[in-house]
């Protein structure tokens, strides 16, 4: 049976957040005065989190929620927030009685964009129904528009995934020098995740390569030690050519690389040679 809240004058009842990231790590809170645990997750007291009106509606329009509150360290820290870890990570929102730990939740959506102003964050939630906007319609283009080991291109991952380790880390360059059997050549267009370390969790793009260095794509990095754990990820620069000669995998192409372009009308024979 479920718990029907505020149904009398006086109730032990607390909010909840509860984010799980895409690298699987999970962050609960509560705005009650004293840590709470359930659901396998330990809810950090956070009384300075206030949640705004939750919006739900019936009809296609998107639903939405906001939260405001003071920056801490074990939860939505600062530097964790610019470095990206949470963008797209699921969202929870609920009630729980303290005393008996009954619970309800109220909205669930991904994390959309977070303001930061000094000490203190904004978050705004997005529902599911936010899904709805997606253009599921597919543009032509002349590159490849499926990701990279993804679904459409259907190549197995583990064949282009290696463990690396940190052999140099220029924070301030973004510069790399990696030991493993990785072929650094291969690597531009992929992404580099960090196994341990300061960045531990993290995914960064890898933009180039440079003398056997890699070249990654973060505004806010700290030194990494040598030695540090790595996961690479080939990249492929969604080319025809590339997916022929390199992956023999034209066959799951998704692009059409011959199809003339809008300005086709327009050219004239010079244009055309």
């Amino acid at each position: 049976m479920m718990r029907r809240f505020f149904a009398t004058e006086l109730e032990g009842v607390a909010t909840f957040w509860r984010i799980e990231r895409r690298d699987g790590v999970t962050v609960g809170l509560t705005n009650h005065d004293r840590d709470l645990c359930f659901d396998g997750v330990r809810h950090q007291a956070s009384p300075g989190m206030v949640p705004s009106a939750i919006r739900r509606t019936r009809d296609l329009s998107p639903d939405s929620a906001e939260v405001a509150g003071a920056l801490c360290a074990s939860g939505l820290c600062g530097d964790a927030l610019a470095a990206g870890r949470f963008d797209g990570a699921s969202f929870v929102i609920g009630l729980v009685d303290w005393e008996t730990l009954e619970r309800e939740v109220l909205f669930r959506g991904c994390l959309g964009e977070a303001v930061q102003a000094g000490g203190t964050f904004q978050v705004e939630l997005q529902g599911a129904k936010a899904l709805l906007d997606v253009d599921l319609v597919p543009r032509t283009s002349p590159t490849c528009r499926a990701e990279f080991c993804g679904p459409g291109c259907n190549l197995s991952p583990a064949r282009f995934t290696h463990e690396a380790r940190i052999v140099t880390c220029d924070a301030e360059a973004g510069r790399i020098v990696l030991a493993g059997e990785a072929d650094a050549d291969r690597l531009a267009g992929g992404w580099l995740r960090w196994v341990d370390g300061p960045h531990a969790g993290e995914i960064m793009p890898v933009v180039g390569v440079e003398d056997g260095a890699v070249l990654v794509d973060q505004p806010a990095m700290a030194e990494a030690p040598p030695g540090t754990g790595v996961i690479l990820r080939e990249g492929c620069d969604r080319t025809i050519a590339a997916c022929h000669a390199r992956f023999a995998n034209a066959v799951n192409f998704r692009g059409e690389p011959f199809l003339p372009g809008n300005d086709l009308v327009t050219r004239h024979a010079g244009m055309m040679r």
